[in-house]
Protein backbone atom coordinates (compact mmCIF):
# COMPACT_ATOMS: atom_id res chain seq x y z
CA UNK A 1 0.00 0.00 0.00
CA UNK A 2 1.31 3.61 -1.14
CA UNK A 3 1.76 5.88 1.95
CA UNK A 4 -0.74 8.42 0.07
CA UNK A 5 -3.89 5.26 0.93
CA UNK A 6 -2.55 4.80 3.84
CA UNK A 7 -4.89 5.88 6.52
CA UNK A 8 -3.70 6.54 9.76
CA UNK A 9 -4.88 8.17 13.05
CA UNK A 10 -2.34 9.17 15.75
CA UNK A 11 -2.57 8.63 19.44
CA UNK A 12 -0.36 10.79 21.67
CA UNK A 13 -0.09 13.65 24.14
CA UNK A 14 3.44 15.62 24.95
CA UNK A 15 6.68 16.62 22.55
CA UNK A 16 7.93 13.47 22.63
CA UNK A 17 5.00 12.06 20.64
CA UNK A 18 4.88 15.24 18.55
CA UNK A 19 8.57 14.35 16.64
CA UNK A 20 7.13 10.84 15.62
CA UNK A 21 4.25 12.71 14.09
CA UNK A 22 6.04 15.32 12.32
CA UNK A 23 8.24 12.86 10.54
CA UNK A 24 5.27 11.10 9.31
CA UNK A 25 3.76 14.16 8.14
CA UNK A 26 7.13 15.47 6.40
CA UNK A 27 7.45 12.19 4.81
CA UNK A 28 3.91 12.57 3.04
CA UNK A 29 2.28 10.27 5.01
CA UNK A 30 -1.76 10.44 5.43
CA UNK A 31 -2.85 11.19 9.00
CA UNK A 32 -6.53 11.39 8.89
CA UNK A 33 -6.88 12.47 12.26
CA UNK A 34 -4.63 12.99 15.36
CA UNK A 35 -6.24 12.15 18.72
CA UNK A 36 -4.97 13.28 22.16
CA UNK A 37 -5.96 14.21 26.16
CA UNK A 38 -8.86 16.72 26.69
CA UNK A 39 -7.78 20.56 27.62
CA UNK A 40 -6.96 20.87 31.62
CA UNK A 41 -6.95 23.78 33.35
CA UNK A 42 -3.96 25.31 36.03
CA UNK A 43 -1.01 27.77 37.20
CA UNK A 44 -2.57 31.07 38.27
CA UNK A 45 -5.99 32.49 36.40
CA UNK A 46 -6.64 28.93 36.19
CA UNK A 47 -5.49 29.21 32.32
CA UNK A 48 -6.15 26.69 29.41
CA UNK A 49 -3.13 24.03 28.97
CA UNK A 50 -3.22 22.36 25.67
CA UNK A 51 -1.36 18.97 24.88
CA UNK A 52 1.60 19.56 22.44
CA UNK A 53 -0.14 16.57 20.07
CA UNK A 54 -3.29 19.26 19.43
CA UNK A 55 -0.81 22.29 19.06
CA UNK A 56 1.08 20.58 16.39
CA UNK A 57 -2.74 18.71 14.66
CA UNK A 58 -4.00 22.70 14.84
CA UNK A 59 -0.89 24.18 13.45
CA UNK A 60 -1.04 21.60 10.79
CA UNK A 61 -4.66 21.55 9.95
CA UNK A 62 -5.46 17.56 11.09
CA UNK A 63 -8.31 16.91 11.98
CA UNK A 64 -8.86 16.22 16.51
CA UNK A 65 -10.52 14.53 18.55
CA UNK A 66 -9.94 14.60 22.26
CA UNK A 67 -12.52 12.47 24.05
CA UNK A 68 -13.21 11.92 27.51
CA UNK A 69 -14.16 8.64 27.50
CA UNK A 70 -12.15 6.03 24.96
CA UNK A 71 -15.34 3.58 25.60
CA UNK A 72 -17.87 6.07 24.36
CA UNK A 73 -19.66 5.01 21.53
CA UNK A 74 -19.61 8.68 20.27
CA UNK A 75 -16.42 8.72 19.97
CA UNK A 76 -16.00 4.67 18.33
CA UNK A 77 -18.42 5.65 15.90
CA UNK A 78 -16.29 8.68 15.23
CA UNK A 79 -13.29 6.79 14.76
CA UNK A 80 -14.73 3.85 12.78
CA UNK A 81 -16.06 6.93 10.04
CA UNK A 82 -12.78 7.33 9.17
CA UNK A 83 -12.10 4.28 7.99
CA UNK A 84 -8.42 3.95 9.15
CA UNK A 85 -5.69 1.24 8.09
CA UNK A 86 -3.66 1.82 11.44
CA UNK A 87 -3.41 3.42 14.54
CA UNK A 88 -0.13 4.69 16.19
CA UNK A 89 0.02 5.20 19.98
CA UNK A 90 2.72 7.56 21.34
CA UNK A 91 3.15 8.17 25.22
CA UNK A 92 -1.24 8.13 25.55
CA UNK A 93 -3.72 6.64 27.98
CA UNK A 94 -4.41 2.74 27.45
CA UNK A 95 -6.78 1.93 24.65
CA UNK A 96 -9.78 -0.35 24.85
CA UNK A 97 -9.69 -3.49 22.83
CA UNK A 98 -12.50 -1.57 21.23
CA UNK A 99 -10.48 0.32 19.63
CA UNK A 100 -6.50 -0.81 19.14
CA UNK A 101 -8.82 -3.83 17.46
CA UNK A 102 -10.53 -1.67 14.91
CA UNK A 103 -7.61 -0.72 11.80
CA UNK A 104 -7.15 -3.91 9.82
CA UNK A 105 -3.13 -3.15 9.75
CA UNK A 106 -3.44 -2.93 13.65
CA UNK A 107 -2.30 -0.61 16.23
CA UNK A 108 1.17 -0.02 17.30
CA UNK A 109 2.85 2.05 20.20
CA UNK A 110 6.48 2.91 20.46
CA UNK A 111 7.84 2.72 23.71
CA UNK A 112 10.72 4.26 25.27
CA UNK A 113 12.80 1.07 26.53
CA UNK A 114 14.63 -2.25 24.65
CA UNK A 115 11.06 -4.38 25.60
CA UNK A 116 10.27 -6.51 27.51
CA UNK A 117 12.85 -4.31 30.12
CA UNK A 118 11.24 -1.77 31.21
CA UNK A 119 7.21 -2.25 30.51
CA UNK A 120 5.81 0.41 32.55
CA UNK A 121 4.94 4.30 32.63
CA UNK A 122 8.55 5.67 33.73
CA UNK A 123 10.92 3.59 31.82
CA UNK A 124 13.70 6.23 30.56
CA UNK A 125 13.93 6.99 34.50
CA UNK A 126 13.64 3.78 35.64
CA UNK A 127 16.37 2.78 33.55
CA UNK A 128 18.93 5.80 34.58
CA UNK A 129 17.82 5.36 38.52
CA UNK A 130 19.39 1.84 37.90
CA UNK A 131 22.38 2.80 36.24
CA UNK A 132 21.60 1.08 32.96
CA UNK A 133 24.77 1.35 30.20
CA UNK A 134 21.89 1.46 27.61
CA UNK A 135 18.31 1.44 26.76
CA UNK A 136 16.34 2.36 23.38
CA UNK A 137 13.33 2.49 21.79
CA UNK A 138 10.50 -0.64 20.47
CA UNK A 139 7.93 -0.70 18.28
CA UNK A 140 5.03 -3.43 19.03
CA UNK A 141 1.67 -4.37 18.55
CA UNK A 142 -0.77 -3.53 21.12
CA UNK A 143 -2.74 -6.71 22.93
CA UNK A 144 -4.73 -7.35 26.46
CA UNK A 145 -1.74 -6.70 28.80
CA UNK A 146 -0.01 -3.26 28.61
CA UNK A 147 3.46 -3.17 27.07
CA UNK A 148 3.53 -7.15 26.19
CA UNK A 149 2.57 -7.13 22.22
CA UNK A 150 4.86 -8.42 19.72
CA UNK A 151 7.76 -6.04 19.06
CA UNK A 152 7.98 -5.46 15.56
CA UNK A 153 11.28 -3.28 15.90
CA UNK A 154 14.32 -1.90 18.39
CA UNK A 155 16.66 0.16 18.27
CA UNK A 156 19.41 0.77 21.30
CA UNK A 157 21.44 3.29 22.49
CA UNK A 158 24.49 4.07 25.03
CA UNK A 159 23.54 5.82 27.97
CA UNK A 160 26.71 7.74 29.19
CA UNK A 161 28.00 7.71 32.81
CA UNK A 162 26.42 11.12 33.81
CA UNK A 163 23.72 11.65 31.18
CA UNK A 164 20.70 12.29 32.86
CA UNK A 165 17.16 11.56 32.09
CA UNK A 166 16.22 14.76 30.60
CA UNK A 167 18.77 14.11 27.80
CA UNK A 168 17.67 10.45 27.58
CA UNK A 169 14.46 11.41 26.94
CA UNK A 170 15.44 14.05 23.87
CA UNK A 171 17.99 11.34 22.34
CA UNK A 172 15.00 8.60 22.10
CA UNK A 173 12.65 11.32 20.85
CA UNK A 174 14.41 11.52 17.77
CA UNK A 175 15.19 8.20 17.98
CA UNK A 176 11.41 7.08 18.40
CA UNK A 177 10.75 9.06 15.63
CA UNK A 178 13.02 7.36 12.94
CA UNK A 179 11.66 4.46 14.16
CA UNK A 180 8.11 4.89 13.63
CA UNK A 181 8.63 5.92 10.17
CA UNK A 182 10.59 2.48 9.63
CA UNK A 183 7.44 0.80 11.22
CA UNK A 184 5.20 2.47 9.58
CA UNK A 185 6.99 1.88 5.70
CA UNK A 186 7.16 -1.81 6.86
CA UNK A 187 3.43 -2.34 7.67
CA UNK A 188 2.28 -0.92 4.37
CA UNK A 189 4.80 -2.78 2.71
CA UNK A 190 4.03 -6.40 4.36
CA UNK A 191 7.60 -7.18 5.68
CA UNK A 192 6.48 -6.26 9.52
CA UNK A 193 7.72 -9.61 10.96
CA UNK A 194 6.80 -9.34 14.56
CA UNK A 195 8.46 -11.56 17.38
CA UNK A 196 6.73 -12.28 20.73
CA UNK A 197 8.96 -10.63 23.67
CA UNK A 198 10.03 -13.55 25.39
CA UNK A 199 11.98 -14.32 22.04
CA UNK A 200 14.03 -11.23 22.99
CA UNK A 201 14.23 -11.84 26.53
CA UNK A 202 17.70 -14.04 26.78
CA UNK A 203 16.52 -15.78 29.56
CA UNK A 204 15.72 -12.39 31.55
CA UNK A 205 12.41 -11.83 33.36
CA UNK A 206 10.23 -8.56 31.80
CA UNK A 207 11.40 -5.59 34.35
CA UNK A 208 8.94 -3.28 35.45
CA UNK A 209 8.69 0.03 34.78
CA UNK A 210 6.45 1.79 37.42
CA UNK A 211 5.32 5.51 38.08
CA UNK A 212 7.23 7.39 40.01
CA UNK A 213 5.68 9.31 43.09
CA UNK A 214 7.04 11.82 45.09
CA UNK A 215 7.88 9.54 48.05
CA UNK A 216 9.88 7.35 45.37
CA UNK A 217 12.42 10.75 44.42
CA UNK A 218 13.68 10.91 47.68
CA UNK A 219 17.37 10.54 48.26
CA UNK A 220 18.59 8.00 50.55
CA UNK A 221 21.78 9.42 52.05
CA UNK A 222 22.58 5.43 53.37
CA UNK A 223 22.98 4.33 49.71
CA UNK A 224 26.50 4.50 48.05
CA UNK A 225 27.35 7.01 46.27
CA UNK A 226 27.01 5.34 42.70
CA UNK A 227 23.21 4.68 43.55
CA UNK A 228 22.75 8.46 45.29
CA UNK A 229 24.44 9.94 41.93
CA UNK A 230 22.07 7.39 39.40
CA UNK A 231 19.04 8.46 41.22
CA UNK A 232 19.86 11.83 41.12
CA UNK A 233 20.27 11.71 37.29
CA UNK A 234 18.23 9.91 36.89
CA UNK A 235 15.21 12.43 38.16
CA UNK A 236 16.61 15.20 36.55
CA UNK A 237 15.51 17.85 35.17
CA UNK A 238 11.85 16.62 36.22
CA UNK A 239 10.63 15.50 39.23
CA UNK A 240 13.60 16.32 40.31
CA UNK A 241 15.40 14.06 43.49
CA UNK A 242 14.62 15.72 46.62
CA UNK A 243 15.74 15.95 50.30
CA UNK A 244 15.46 17.70 53.34
CA UNK A 245 18.14 20.09 54.45
CA UNK A 246 18.49 20.48 58.49
CA UNK A 247 20.24 23.39 59.77
CA UNK A 248 20.18 24.20 63.35
CA UNK A 249 16.42 22.47 63.24
CA UNK A 250 15.35 24.47 60.71
CA UNK A 251 14.12 22.06 57.72
CA UNK A 252 13.61 22.98 53.95
CA UNK A 253 13.00 20.70 51.12
CA UNK A 254 15.55 20.89 48.28
CA UNK A 255 15.65 19.02 45.21
CA UNK A 256 19.21 18.03 44.09
CA UNK A 257 19.49 18.59 40.07
CA UNK A 258 23.23 17.57 39.32
CA UNK A 259 26.03 15.26 41.01
CA UNK A 260 29.05 14.80 40.55
CA UNK A 261 30.96 11.06 41.18
CA UNK A 262 34.44 12.11 43.15
CA UNK A 263 35.88 8.30 43.62
CA UNK A 264 37.23 6.51 46.50
CA UNK A 265 36.51 9.23 49.44
CA UNK A 266 38.92 10.26 52.30
CA UNK A 267 36.37 13.35 53.72
CA UNK A 268 34.80 10.71 56.41
CA UNK A 269 31.00 11.97 55.95
CA UNK A 270 27.85 10.25 58.22
CA UNK A 271 25.31 9.44 55.47
CA UNK A 272 24.04 13.15 54.57
CA UNK A 273 26.42 14.94 56.62
CA UNK A 274 27.64 18.29 53.93
CA UNK A 275 30.78 19.61 53.48
CA UNK A 276 31.76 22.54 51.75
CA UNK A 277 35.60 22.20 50.32
CA UNK A 278 37.23 24.89 48.44
CA UNK A 279 33.88 25.99 47.45
CA UNK A 280 32.95 22.52 46.45
CA UNK A 281 29.75 21.03 48.88
CA UNK A 282 30.56 17.91 49.47
CA UNK A 283 27.49 15.56 50.74
CA UNK A 284 28.06 11.89 52.88
CA UNK A 285 26.53 8.43 51.12
CA UNK A 286 26.62 4.88 52.53
CA UNK A 287 30.09 2.88 52.97
CA UNK A 288 32.08 6.06 53.71
CA UNK A 289 31.70 7.35 50.28
CA UNK A 290 30.21 10.49 49.27
CA UNK A 291 29.12 12.73 45.94
CA UNK A 292 29.65 16.42 44.96
CA UNK A 293 26.83 18.39 44.24
CA UNK A 294 26.52 20.94 41.31
CA UNK A 295 22.76 22.18 40.83
CA UNK A 296 19.98 22.45 43.59
CA UNK A 297 16.80 23.57 43.53
CA UNK A 298 15.31 24.97 47.32
CA UNK A 299 11.84 24.90 47.83
CA UNK A 300 9.71 27.59 45.66
CA UNK A 301 13.28 28.97 43.58
CA UNK A 302 14.91 28.59 40.44
CA UNK A 303 17.57 26.29 39.81
CA UNK A 304 21.34 27.41 41.35
CA UNK A 305 24.75 25.81 41.34
CA UNK A 306 25.21 24.27 44.53
CA UNK A 307 28.08 26.39 45.86
CA UNK A 308 25.61 29.98 45.72
CA UNK A 309 23.03 27.72 47.67
CA UNK A 310 25.50 26.95 50.11
CA UNK A 311 27.22 30.64 50.56
CA UNK A 312 23.12 32.43 50.81
CA UNK A 313 22.74 29.97 54.07
CA UNK A 314 26.22 30.31 55.12
CA UNK A 315 27.32 26.87 55.52
CA UNK A 316 30.55 26.99 56.59
CA UNK A 317 30.86 23.28 57.78
CA UNK A 318 32.34 24.10 61.17
CA UNK A 319 29.72 27.19 63.33
CA UNK A 320 27.13 26.72 61.08
CA UNK A 321 26.52 23.14 59.67
CA UNK A 322 23.84 20.98 57.09
CA UNK A 323 23.11 17.43 57.14
CA UNK A 324 20.25 16.02 54.50
CA UNK A 325 17.91 13.89 56.32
Amino acid sequence: MDKENLRIVFFGTPQFAVESLDTLIRNGFNVVAAVTMPDKTGGRGHKVITSAVKDYAIEHNIPLLQPEKLKSPDFIETLKALEADLFIVIAFRMLPEAVWAMPPLGTFNLHASLLPRYRGAAPINRAVMNGDTETGVTTFFLKHEIDTGDVIAREKIEIAPDEDAGSVHDRLMALGAKLTLETVQNIADGKANALPQAELANGEEPTPAPKIFKEDCRICWTACADSVHNHIRGLAPHPGAWTELDICGNVTTVKILRSERIGDSCHKLAPGEIKIDNGSVIAGCGNGSCIALSIVQPAGKKAMPAADFARGLRLDGASRKGVFR
